[in-house]
């Protein structure tokens, strides 16, 4: 009888860390597919915030409960079939301008701390080029259900002055945190 008790033990464990492992996997897949997932940055539209190939972590219920604030980084489909990761300047009713390399939203100015380092680097002309929301969406104020977005390095970024404005059923998430290049590990603004 002992040894009947002895052959059942390593079956029972196999399972039981068998259970395990695809209770983990399972737990892992659900938390990629639903809350976090990890991205890798292609391209230097977001220079100098973020590097190409800085790998982040999205965080993708965040707008399920709540909507983009303003300044946000933030990943969604582009109508190109590719995702890509900007910032919000413009949230839905806003009015979005730019003058003398300065950002007017709802005829107040604002500070982008995050251009400081390009715009010391610009010797002639400005980093943002003059515009209203006219000139790139034709309407006065970001529609309802949109936001405005762009890259921080302005004179090379593929953003809503060129594709329009984004749906906020197209945003993934919104990111802020690197995991790689360790020189780079943290929180970025």
């Amino acid at each position: 009888m002992t040894q009947d008790i002895e052959e059942k033990k390593p079956k029972n464990e196999f399972l039981e860390w068998t259970k395990a492992l695809l209770i983990a996997f399972g737990l892992a897949a659900l938390i990629r597919y639903f809350i976090f997932t990890p991205i890798v940055v292609d391209g230097e539209s977001m220079m100098p915030t973020l590097e190409h190939g800085d790998r982040m972590i999205v965080n993708k219920i965040g707008y399920s409960l709540g909507e983009p604030d303003r300044f946000d980084i933030i990943v969604f489909h582009a109508p190109e079939q590719k995702d890509y990761i900007k910032r919000v300047i413009g949230l839905p009713g806003d009015t979005v301008e730019y003058k003398n390399d300065q950002l007017i939203i709802n005829g107040k100015e604002y500070d982008e701390p995050y251009l400081d380092e390009y715009k010391a680097e610009v010797t002639e002309g400005t980093l943002t080029e003059d515009f209203t929301l006219m000139d790139v969406i034709q309407e006065e104020k970001v529609p309802a259900g949109h936001v405005f977005v762009m890259g921080d390095n302005r004179r090379n970024s593929k953003d809503s002055r060129h594709i329009g404005v984004i749906a906020i059923d197209e945003i993934i998430g919104n990111t802020s945190f690197v995991f790689w290049p360790v020189e780079d590990f943290g929180i970025v603004k």
